[in-house]
């Protein structure tokens, strides 16, 4: 099997507790070659992890990314620069066989994103958003029971997240912590950087958004978020309503959670949350199924998906054109809290890929559990 040669970018909290155990689970399919970051004493601490030499650590990505010996970047920068190192890679290493992992979501703005979806042909350069809510199994195991009409016809879904930013600011070796968070460059902040997760996921269950409008509670004791809640009504262009909040700054303290809740014509389908492992199938006939599934597999499945793309054996499943969706419906999010509006959301990039790798991935036997 032939393996890709990845320099990394970016030395954080992203690489070390999610793309790093992936790459390690995947080591016949990926060997990490060099790794750059503004903190060179932190990226000489993983060369040493790594056996790799000092020549491997970088704190200027240019100077990396031009290397004979690697194929594949591993971007994980803060949001707002994004689009920006991506753009720069991208037009670095056009002409080659070189391609890009970015993390997501893809830029902080609009015209970023726009940019970035169009990268991947300005350059011919193949190019993955890690946007692991896509290629988790639950995701993907809801997607399929809604295609197939498992509960019937989808009248409407309600889901409810809840992230306690303020309960792990200050909390090491957690996200919350990152200063560039506490105090975004980009709109939203944590609404963008985790609620485009719940944005990827239900697009991927329910297809492009007709319309959404949304609410704000503001929120005045911190800057992380402009809002301490935000609830959104949506009607996705298949006909599906639904009603999705997200809680930024408290706890769900009683159980079982709201959690996402999707009602047919014949039953009801529920996640609790995305590591409990089951997914309730309730029928209205008073059967129900239990439905096991990997937790936190999207790391893994997205690593893969990259590696056969590179190898010519599958498409990419999340392309910039992707995610430029997802990114944009927080972004239309925030607009409609601010003016009160209704804002027409997919109306120009209805962007399908033309193979569900993330679902083939999802379903290969015999992958090994993390």
């Amino acid at each position: 099997m032939r393996k890709l040669r990845v320099g990394i970018i970016g030395a954080g909290m992203a690489f070390e507790q999610l793309h790093y155990p992936a790459f390690q689970e995947l080591k016949d399919h990926y060997e990490i070659k060099a790794i750059c970051d503004i903190n060179r004493g932190k990226a000489a601490e993983w060369a040493r992890r790594l056996g790799l030499s000092d020549a491997d650590v970088y704190t200027d990505y240019m100077a990396m990314v031009t290397r004979d010996d690697i194929d594949v970047i591993d971007i994980m920068v803060p949001i707002e620069l994004n689009y920006k190192v991506t753009e720069a890679v991208a037009q670095a290493i056009s002409g080659t066989k070189k391609g890009i992992i970015c993390e997501k979501p893809l830029a902080p703005t609009l015209e970023q994103a726009k940019a970035h979806a169009e990268l991947p042909k300005k350059y011919n350069v193949p190019i993955m958003i890690a946007e692991n809510y896509r290629f988790n199994e639950e995701v993907n195991i809801i997607r399929d029971l809604v295609r197939t009409k498992r509960v019937g016809d989808i009248y409407y879904f309600m889901q409810n997240r809840v992230a306690c930013f303020p309960c792990e600011m200050g909390k090491p070796n957690k996200f919350p912590n990152s200063p560039w968070r506490q105090h975004p460059d980009y709109p939203g902040g944590v609404i963008m950087d985790t609620g485009v997760h719940d944005m990827a996921a239900l697009r991927h269950i329910f297809g492009p958004i007709d319309k959404l409008q949304a609410f704000g509670v503001p929120l005045h004791n911190g800057e992380y978020a402009p809002y301490a809640s935000v609830s959104v009504n949506f009607r996705f262009k298949s006909g599906v309503v639904g009603q999705f909040s997200f809680f930024t700054a408290g706890k769900e303290m009683q159980r079982p959670l709201v959690g996402l809740r999707i009602f047919g014509t014949t039953g009801m389908i529920y996640l609790e949350e995305r590591d409990c492992g089951f997914i309730n199938v309730a029928h209205n006939d008073g059967k129900s199924e239990l439905i096991p599934y990997r937790p936190q597999r999207g790391y893994y499945n997205e690593l893969l998906n990259f590696h056969k793309a590179m190898t010519g054996q599958e498409a990419i499943a999340v392309p910039p054109e992707l995610e430029y969706g997802d990114t944009k419906t927080i972004l239309d999010i925030l607009r409609s809290a601010k003016e009160g509006s209704l804002v027409s959301v997919d109306a120009e990039w209805d962007f399908i890929p033309a193979d569900d790798a993330a679902r083939r991935a999802q379903e290969q036997p015999g992958r090994p559990m993390m």
